[in-house]
């Protein structure tokens, strides 16, 4: 059969296509064999060969220490240090903090006890009312205590966000940052981190308590010692190589709890040593579910990190996380804060990253390894 030009021209352009289909075919099949059979250094986290639509990378925005998020009708309500105010940003799509919307909700007035150095807020919403939990100071870190403020909108990007008061964590109102409420058969409790009295004697120890709340602004119970710092790696305030070795003092660090239940266990979840030095990481205490937790003795320290950073993969400073649920429902996610670089320290440097929790068979987290900048990852299921 003889073919003119133009034919020929056409039986060239439909070979080409039909090999551009196959070669993606194989492609696939390569990326599901990685998925299915080639991610078993990655803890369970799903690597893909090629980027997607459905998958990000850390960070999942520049800047921002201390990240907060809360999952509540649909969106993302996200919130980090800013250091005199108090930022709020909404997305269905928490990889997608870069393109959130955002709003400035509270400005401390000038020469309070609060108008400086807002640390660490977390938003919540309790019984229709939102309200945002931070440390704050008027400039000498000796006064930090804790504060909310609360908003009666039901849109917490409408009304007004007015300070509710100072959350006075015991009679001699000692040091107190990092609070956060979590609801218990249908009480709420408070954990923070603090100092056993103040000013320190010696050597700052910070600490983390634990109390029942009256209400969103007031403790109902005494504070309860539940962790301090004890193990070495709780320890580090002094870094080998000398970066930002400022401290005049031994400082040594419990700070930014977090609790995420699972099954019939409670997992408290801690920052421990320096967060100026690279060796910031996740401790972890764990108590039964049906036990008394304001009981020291309810509650056992894991002797050794749950989460620490990996040199080999480029991640430093992994802590201060918080726990978030994918849109479905279905997934347990760890969003921290961590740096890029060893000697980057407890500034401005510092991004929020997020990343699966897998659960073991004895129903513990199993947080894997801080994965690199170049990783792609999964996003949330449920995510649209």
């Amino acid at each position: 059969m003889i073919y003119n030009s133009a034919s020929w021209l056409v039986l060239q352009l439909v070979l080409c296509i039909l090999r551009e289909v196959v070669m993606k075919k194989i492609i696939t099949v390569l990326a599901i064999a990685v998925l299915v059979g080639g991610c078993g250094g990655n803890s369970g986290q799903e690597v893909l060969v090629s980027a997607g639509e459905d998958t990000f990378t850390n960070p999942i925005k520049d800047r921002g220490a201390d990240p907060w998020v809360f999952y509540h009708d649909g969106m993302y309500y996200y919130t980090n240090t800013l250091g005199n105010k108090i930022g709020l940003w909404r997305t269905k799509d928490i990889t997608e903090l870069r393109n959130a919307e955002y709003k400035t909700v509270y400005v401390p007035p000038k020469n309070t006890m609060y108008s400086k150095q807002l640390w660490a807020p977390e938003i919540m919403n309790i019984d229709g009312n939102w309200y945002v939990y931070f440390a704050a100071d008027d400039g000498d870190n000796f006064n930090h205590k804790m504060y909310v403020i609360e908003n009666t909108s039901p849109d917490p990007f409408e009304g007004e966000f007015k300070m509710k008061g100072k959350i006075q964590t015991d009679k001699n109102d000692n040091w107190a940052i990092d609070g956060s409420l979590f609801k218990h058969k249908g009480d709420y409790y408070m954990i923070w981190s603090g100092w056993p009295v103040t000013p320190f004697v010696e050597y700052e120890t910070q600490c983390i308590y634990i109390a029942k709340m009256k209400n969103p602004w007031t403790l109902a119970t005494d504070r309860v010692l539940l962790s301090k710092p004890e193990h070495y790696w709780e320890k580090i305030w002094i870094n080998p190589e000398e970066w930002n070795n400022t401290n005049d003092h031994k400082c040594y660090v419990n700070e930014g709890p977090e609790v995420i239940a699972h099954d019939d266990k409670l997992f408290l979840v801690y920052s421990a040593s320096g967060c100026w030095t690279p060796h910031y990481t996740l401790g972890m205490l764990i108590a039964d579910a049906d036990s008394d937790i304001l009981k020291p003795d309810s509650w056992t320290k894991v002797p050794h990190p749950v989460f620490q950073h990996s040199a080999e993969n480029g991640v430093y400073g992994t802590g201060h996380n918080c726990f978030f649920k994918s849109p479905d429902g279905k997934e347990d996610w760890l969003l921290y804060h961590a740096n890029d670089n060893p000697e980057d320290g407890c500034g401005g440097k510092r991004s929020p990253r997020a990343q699966l929790i897998q659960w073991n068979e004895d129903g513990t987290p199993d947080f894997g390894v801080p994965l690199s900048t170049s990783t792609r990852i999964r996003k949330p299921s449920g995510t649209k």
